[in-house]
């Protein structure tokens, strides 16, 4: 079928973003290095721009768009809105640390920009192709984004890691659609559904091909046994990269799984929801575990994210509306307190030197005893302690497990937030009652000073009054699933 306006109105983000993209992509062959401030005002306008026309765009019903490929929806309107926040903030927090090591280049930007995009395609996927291309899109622009330090052996190493591994677990996803267009006979989300509710195809098959696409998502979200790319990726790259990708295509991946196990496969819940258990219960042991062990910040910040991840699950398992809106608060709060942390780790990196381990944050408070509370509320919010943000966001998964009666998977969380909040306090301990290493003073750029701060306030504000976010997730999630 010939495209309508409508088909054309539901994208209107994607195509907007993919038109501003290409561009900022020809214009910057034309800038000077002095003048690359250019490209990035370019970039951050091109992002509130798609954010005003998502907000402008959206609709009370979900509207499929593309002969089903895409869906416009209030669940992937809301995720869009937070992608283009987290990307501007992480933009924001990057500018200086790029500029001082060569990376504040139009390369940077594109792909910035093309990583943004597989976001939104994977967002508002409807289609097992549409989800595949935007993953794609999304994987490919992350591996380029890890190797862009081009003279690091290092960053080059990490990036081989990232791409072998991604380019295997992208296999194994593809084998696993494949064995279900096999058993259907449709890509479709919604077909796939109607057809194995219908008991279509044979159970073996369906088995094989769901533990196959399991493995796929798991890799994607970075949850064990799947997480071996995680801490090698967050310490090998730029610290500039590891933000990005520790932030914004948090969102995305959950969007992808819920996308995949709830709107597609989800007449296999019984089977899939084993399968999480498990992954939601070794994510959350190995990651707040070895996170203990690790002298490297941005490795210890690996592992708290596969912990967190196994928290996420753990609402997605719950199988229930109000498990996918804990899920989506826990994800937005999360990355919301990803960006601010690695933010902090940047401001004390300068030229010729990486603040890559805890002792570099000794005595922190000392040298700027401001940037130091907005670290410690970072910290907090991540071991789960109230009145922050994180707090709210774990009691949330914990409830929505609890009401589908598994009571021993929330006393493990329960028991894993404790041990996870021996390496977070430490931190603070670091901070606040050790003597400074370095005597440095610490100079951010004003716009950086300003978000930082708004950032880490935030935090506090939304652990004080999460309830507006949570009906808005709940809101999004009822109007979409």
């Amino acid at each position: 079928m010939i495209p309508t306006f409508d088909d054309y109105f539901a994208a209107l983000p994607e195509i907007l973003l993919l038109g501003m993209t290409s561009f900022i992509l020809i214009l910057d062959l034309f800038l000077k290095d002095h003048q690359r401030n250019i490209t990035y005002l370019l970039t951050q306008f091109t992002l509130l721009l798609c954010a005003v026309v998502t907000v402008f765009t959206v609709q009370g019903r979900p509207v499929f768009a593309f002969n089903g490929l895409v869906v416009d929806d209030l669940m992937s309107d809301v995720l869009k809105v937070m992608i283009y926040l987290a990307v501007t903030i992480a933009l924001v927090y990057v500018r200086a640390y790029n500029a001082a090591r060569g990376l504040f280049t139009g390369e940077f930007f594109a792909l910035a920009l093309f990583a943004t995009l597989g976001m939104l395609v994977m967002v508002s996927a409807d289609h097992f192709l549409t989800l595949y291309i935007g993953l794609e899109l999304l994987s490919l622009s992350l591996y380029a984004m890890v190797a862009l330090q081009r003279d690091s052996a290092r960053a080059t190493e990490a990036a081989m890691k990232y791409f072998v591994l991604g380019a295997l677990a992208s296999g194994m996803l593809l084998y696993g659609m494949s064995m279900f267009y096999g058993a259907t006979g449709s890509l479709e989300l919604e077909s796939v559904s109607a057809g194995l509710a219908g008991g279509l195809g044979s159970s073996k098959v369906l088995i094989f091909g769901l533990v196959f696409i399991v493995a796929g998502i798991a890799f994607k979200l970075g949850v064990v046994p799947f997480h071996m790319w995680v801490p090698d990726v967050y310490q090998g790259a730029p610290t500039s990269v590891t933000l990005f990708i520790a932030s914004a295509p948090k969102i995305a991946a959950f969007a992808f799984t819920l996308r995949l196990l709830v709107n597609g496969l989800e007449p296999l819940v019984a089977d899939w929801h084993g399968m999480l258990v498990v992954l939601a219960v070794l994510s959350m042991v190995l990651g707040n575990v070895v996170a203990i062990a690790q002298t490297n910040l941005k490795r210890m910040l690996a592992y708290s994210t596969i912990s967190h991840m196994g928290f996420v699950l753990l609402g997605v398992l719950s199988g229930s509306l109000n498990g996918y809106a804990s899920a989506m608060f826990y994800v937005l709060v999360y990355v919301l307190t990803a960006l601010a942390g690695f933010g902090v780790v940047l401001l004390l990196s300068r030229e010729g030197f990486e603040s890559e381990e805890l002792d570099d944050l000794k005595g922190l408070n000392r040298r700027d005893p401001w940037f130091a509370f907005i670290m410690l509320l970072v910290m907090f919010s991540m071991a789960g302690v109230p009145p922050l943000a994180g707090f709210f966001a774990k009691l949330s998964v914990l409830q929505a497990a609890l009401q589908q009666g598994l009571v021993w998977l929330v006393v493990l969380a329960v028991m894993m937030s404790l041990v996870g909040a021996f390496y977070y306090l430490r931190v603070v301990k670091l901070m606040y009652f050790d003597d400074p290493q370095h005597q440095e003073p610490i100079q951010p750029l004003g716009d950086m000073k300003v978000m930082l701060s708004a950032n880490g306030i935030g935090l506090l504000l939304l652990g004080l009054a999460p309830q507006p976010l949570l009906t808005l997730c709940m809101v999004a999630i009822s109007h979409s699933m």
